[in-house]
This record gives structure tokens, C-alpha cells and sequence, in this order.
């Protein structure tokens, strides 16, 4: 679908240049001698390459719709996420870089958000939390708790993240994928 180019916003996704883009930033410019212009941080979706575009009103570009829908995790092999649509039972394979830092939170039955474009899975997005059980940390020191300092641990599956004080060995806790944060407690 074609647009005018001061109609991009940040979270599109565009063709350009033969190539995906997201648009993660923009910004209105009107300088004081030619016509405005939109300045658009672009980052490539199958690259991750970032480009500083600017798109006048009188250029088109090519808005590109993705197909959005949840899978089921089976197992990964070879470098390879198999996942399942749960309408279908339909099982496909993407490539685990398309996970990147998220990937040691992948758990057996978890649903993945993908989206793909033509056929080809363009992004996989694991749910915002996962509940996962910290291994070993050190032993919490009596009226340490009254700083907000945090100390380390290591998770069941093998990511280090900083936790609070209060957090021990065996608990259940919740954590970001996006940033490996800890978040709070599970409640089980």
C-alpha cells in the first residue's frame, strides 16, 4: 500500500531500497529555505542495519502489512526454532538469531509471537516475562537490605542477572526477555 512519505510513524514497517525497514524514529523538520521534511531512523529488519532517511511529502513509499500470529514452541535443533500453530497444528522452523539476547528464556510449550512477510518469519518475540527458578546466589548479609543494592545470581538457565537482596537460592522469579531484568517474585 502506498503512503505519502510524512505519513510514516514509528512501529511501520516499509520497503525501501529493495529492503524491509522499521521506522523507530521520527521527526517533522521545516527548514527555513525549501520544504519540510520528515527524518526517519530506519532499522533493517532482516539486517539490523540502521539508516537516516528523509522523505518529503511529494514521495511515495511502499507500507508493508506483516502477518502477525501465535506458535507454539516444540524444540530447537541445529540452530533452528520448530514451532507449531495452534489452529493447524501446522510445524515451522526459523532461524534462533531471530531471537537474540531472548533466546536462553525459550521454554517448552511457550507461545512466540512471529511475524512474516511473503512466508518468511521476519521477527520472533517471546512473551514480555518468563518465570524461571534462580540456581545459586550469594547468601543475603544482615542489614544489607537497607541499601537498594543488588547482587548476583544465576538463573536455571544459565543467564546472569542482578536481584535484589531478598532473593535466594530455589526462588521462583519473574524476568524481563527483552533486557534480562528481574521484575518480582512469581506468585505460585
Amino acid at each position: 500500500m502506498k503512503i505519502d512519505g510524512n505519513a510514516i510513524r514509528p512501529g511501520m514497517v516499509i520497503e525501501h531500497k529493495g529492503d524491509l525497514w522499521l521506522a523507530v524514529k521520527i521527526q517533522h523538520t521545516q527548514p527555513g529555505k525549501g520544504g519540510a521534511y520528515l527524518q526517519v531512523e530506519l532499522k533493517g529488519v532482516r539486517t539490523g542495519t540502521k539508516l537516516n532517511e528523509r522523505f518529503r511529502s511529494s514521495e511515495s513509499v511502499e507500507r508493508v502489512r506483516l502477518e502477525q500470529k501465535l506458535y507454539q514452541y516444540l524444540f530447537s535443533d541445529n540452530g533452528l526454532v520448530t514451532v507449531m500453530d495452534g489452529e493447524s497444528f501446522e510445524q515451522s522452523s526459523f532461524a534462533e538469531s531471530l531471537l537474540g539476547d531472548a533466546l536462553p528464556f525459550l521454554q517448552d510449550g511457550m507461545m512466540i509471537d512471529l511475524k512474516s512477510y511473503e512466508g518468511e518469519v521476519i521477527s520472533a518475540t517471546l512473551p514480555e516475562t518468563v518465570v524461571v527458578t534462580v540456581q545459586e546466589t550469594e547468601p543475603t548479609v544482615k542489614g544489607q537490605t537497607a541499601a537498594s543494592s543488588n547482587k548476583p545470581a544465576v538463573l536455571e538457565n544459565g543467564v546472569r542477572i542482578m536481584v535484589p537482596p531478598f532473593v535466594a537460592a530455589g526462588e521462583r522469579i519473574l524476568v524481563n526477555t527483552s533486557d534480562a531484568t528481574y521484575v518480582r517474585r512469581a506468585e505460585d
